[in-house]
């Protein structure tokens, strides 16, 4: 297998593919923001302003570089070593301000003067809002009408940051119905208006550019591991997965190093065979979502299925396109946590270490007594948010 995987691109290809999946299915409205986008983004990030002032606001912003902490109780519980990346520090807590941040400056050196954004778990909203706060920007965010209210917290943050929030009222009223009302609201004013997307979803460049925005995440492991434990590649790292920007950025240079196993967890909602799941490898099948060709779950008829979790951050019906390559190639090892799992690991890890994660990193966690860990094994896992946006659905399960 490590000779196949040696031999198997998994980087994007100039035409926006990662292997089988990618690309830019779009319509034509949308073709010259796509277009104007793909020419540009690498030349911009590339430049030495761009990268001294996307480094200086991540240090001095976003806090910059994140822990890598040693679980010393929850290493002995499991008897192996593991080590969290605590995305949960960074400001607003969860990683998606790292992708912000770049896609701003971006945004501004394409003179474009407001910001639409989607999000699920309200985490992506609110690091939209905050960079549109910092850099003076009109923002608007769609959000499904279900994740409002389940994730209150993160409206008001939005609303208080300037943000008009607008409800996606359509369909399962989740991330999906936010990301289609997104798209229509940028089809509609094309000229003056970038599109923020959270993860590593959507048309060629996106899931590359917020790649390699989060790659921030992965290139800080390899040298905090580095002066821990003497090496910069751990034996496991493990993150969950919705579209998946975590996971990207934590895999990211790792993806070909071979002796690294990638572990990404989807959300098995109630179960695989009860209808109310979102776990897309062990469901989906190939098809084209939000403009990328990729894996997600749909009727025979190519109809897209309802996603399921009780995580707001995970309840896609599909991955990222790089993902739908990490699984296709056997590089990555997709894991499905159920509802259940997902809130038992987020109550163990808060009274092993302390630390109240959000339900979309506690799959992360639930996933590890599941992988066989042998008393060397060196193993990361991504913390990708803190909890306090989930803390109206854990008290449901405490006080139960």
């Amino acid at each position: 297998m490590e000779d196949i995987l040696k031999e198997t691109s998994f980087e994007v290809n100039n035409k926006g593919f990662y292997g089988h999946f990618g690309g830019a299915f779009i319509p034509e409205m949308l073709y010259p923001n796509v277009e104007e986008l793909r020419e540009n983004y690498l030349q911009i990030m590339n430049e030495p302003e761009f990268q001294a002032e996307f480094r200086a606001l991540l240090a001095d912003y976003v806090g910059r570089p994140t822990p890598l902490f040693l679980a010393r109780r929850l290493s002995e519980q499991l008897n192996t070593t593991i080590y969290l990346k605590r995305e949960d520090l960074c400001h607003t807590g969860a990683h998606k301000i790292n992708n912000t941040i770049g896609q701003i400056l971006v945004a501004k050196r394409l003179d474009k003067q407001r910001i639409v954004a989607e999000t699920g778990a309200g985490q992506h909203g609110v690091a939209t809002a905050t960079v549109c706060a910092l850099m003076g920007l009109e923002c608007i965010v769609y959000m499904g009408q279900i994740d409002m209210e389940r994730q209150k917290p993160n409206v008001d943050r939005m609303r208080m940051l300037g943000a008009t929030v607008v409800p996606a009222t359509s369909g399962s009223q989740t991330l999906k119905d936010a990301t289609n009302e997104a798209m229509r609201h940028w089809i509609n004013n094309p000229v003056d208006t970038h599109y923020i997307i959270g993860s590593v979803v959507g048309p060629h460049p996106y899931p590359d550019m917020v790649a390699r925005f989060q790659s921030v995440i992965s290139e800080e492991i390899k040298k905090q591991l580095t002066n821990k434990v003497g090496r910069p590649n751990p034996d496991y790292v493990v993150a969950c997965v919705g579209g998946g920007s975590n996971a990207a950025g934590a895999f990211f240079h790792y993806l070909n190093e071979p002796s690294v196993k990638l572990v990404a967890v989807e959300a098995a909602g109630m179960g695989l065979t009860t209808g109310h799941s979102a776990a897309t490898t062990a469901l989906g099948k190939p098809g084209v979502l939000h403009g990328s060709r990729t894996i997600l779950m749909q009727t025979e008829d190519g109809q897209v299925t309802e996603p399921y979790s009780i995580s707001a951050g995970l309840d896609y019906p599909g991955i990222g396109p790089l993902h739908a390559h990490l699984f296709d190639s056997g590089r990555g090892d997709f894991r499905a946590i159920t509802d259940e799992e997902a809130v038992q690991a987020a109550m163990e890890l808060s009274r092993l270490e302390g630390i109240i994660p959000a339900l979309e990193s506690a799959h992360a966690i639930a996933v590890l007594p599941k992988l066989g860990l042998q008393p060397n094994d060196v193993v990361v896992v991504c913390l990708s948010g803190r909890g306090d946006k989930d803390l109206s659905t854990y008290t449901k399960y405490i006080n139960a």
